[in-house]
């Protein structure tokens, strides 16, 4: 009997820990990678980035907490149903998630042509136009004929780059180690703690388009308590990260404003370090993982739609695919030709802000409320509320 408890104690931490990784994954790919999130959101405003990128993970976090509690306490089996819950009575109100959801993923769609084209001219000296071009083909390509190779090499491709990552970090922390304790002692920079806590918030505003991923993972966990375990290692893990790309940053964000290279912070730092190993195993984990996000993200998109009544003349799969895919790259590349730095300003930006109000704030009241009454009820009523394998959801409390 004390084996078989602990296997399921082993069971479920497994699964706290896998879930925290999703998300972890989610938020450290190649947006996170180039630098240029971090820049913007963060590093511009001097000593206080670190701590506004604290704040932004421990939003996100606790957003994820209250969706992935809602989800699997009602047995719900999508993310639309999660926000008709969310805002029931008004269950209408969910179509504003799917507004955000679409055009945020559109964005990042074009955000990876972008970061790959911008990557293959600042490299090899390509015309943006023409990468552009190069990079839309091969997503197609790969979109319509290679989708499920390019999804069992992904998780290595995000090996290959949080490593390289990792490493740079290191490196460019070490190398620029006075400039950033001269910042934190002078506390230069733009010290608002207003803009600070708005901008944490759009970051979590626009990340928040993780959710219908981690809502289907986080079926995997039984209680509360483990959706709060996983919250909070995943909570530190991705503030880890965060937080040494952002100190790297600062300590070389002058020299890199003044050579112009904000649009690829990361490559430059990584170019400057004089190690031509990181820097071409950076380079190349980047473009592969631009491409990896880039394949999945599409085909998500394809398989839903390529099913759709307006297509149903078109007997051949292949020829649907093609069809979705190319109208998906026409309007991803369209967004790419503002180039990287714009579709994060403003697309994320906006996107942010809509996230702010549709997701982030309702999610950490309303929803808040909800589950903890929800929760409440059902331990009063002593009811098991929950079909396999989420029995044992609602915990004991005080009637």
């Amino acid at each position: 009997m004390e084996k078989q408890r602990q296997t399921t104690r082993n069971m479920s931490m497994a699964g706290v820990i896998s879930v925290a990784c999703v998300l972890f994954s989610s938020h450290a790919g190649g947006g996170f990678a180039t630098g240029n999130q971090a820049t913007q959101y963060y590093v511009q405003y001097g000593w206080v980035a670190p701590f506004m990128a604290v704040i932004a993970m421990a939003i996100l976090t606790l957003t994820i907490r209250e969706c992935i509690i809602m989800y699997n306490t009602r047995g719900l089996t999508s993310s639309k149903e999660l926000f008709q819950t969310l805002y029931h009575p008004f269950d209408k109100i969910s179509i504003l998630f799917d507004i955000y959801f679409y055009t945020m993923v559109l964005c990042a769609v074009g955000a990876v042509i972008a970061g790959a084209a911008s990557l293959l001219n600042k490299t090899y000296g390509i015309q943006y136009v023409y990468a552009i071009l190069t990079v839309g083909g091969i997503l197609l390509l790969l979109t319509i004929f290679g989708a499920t190779l390019v999804a069992k090499a992904s998780t290595v491709m995000s090996i290959g780059i949080l490593t390289s990552c990792a490493v740079i970090f290191m490196l460019g922390i070490n190398a620029r180690m006075p400039e950033v304790s001269n910042i934190f002692a002078v506390k230069s920079g733009t010290a608002n703690i207003g803009t600070g806590i708005l901008k944490a918030f759009t970051y979590a505003g626009f990340q928040s388009v993780v959710i219908p991923t981690m809502i289907s993972c986080g079926r995997v966990l039984k209680s509360p308590k483990e959706v709060s375990r996983s919250m909070m290692i995943s909570f530190i893990i991705n503030s880890i990260a965060l937080v040494l790309s952002v100190i790297m940053l600062l300590g070389w964000y002058a020299e890199f404003t003044q050579a112009g290279e904000i649009t690829l912070p990361a490559l430059y730092i990584a170019r400057q370090l004089g190690k031509s190993y990181v820097f071409w195993a950076y380079n190349i984990c980047l473009f592969l993982c631009f491409i990896s996000t880039g394949v999945t993200t599409i085909y998500g998109f394809v398989d839903k739609f390529d099913k759709s009544k307006m297509l149903e003349s078109i007997k051949n799969v292949i020829g649907r695919r093609i069809v979705v895919s190319g109208f998906i790259m026409i309007l991803s590349m369209g967004i790419s030709m503002v180039g990287l730095d714009k579709i994060i300003k403003y697309g994320y930006g906006y996107m942010g802000y809509l996230g702010i109000a549709i997701i982030i704030i309702p999610f950490l009241t309303i929803g808040a409320y909800k589950n903890r009454k929800f929760l409440k009820e059902q331990s009063c009523a002593k009811a098991d509320i929950l079909t396999e394998p989420y029995n044992g959801f609602a915990e004991k409390t005080e009637c």
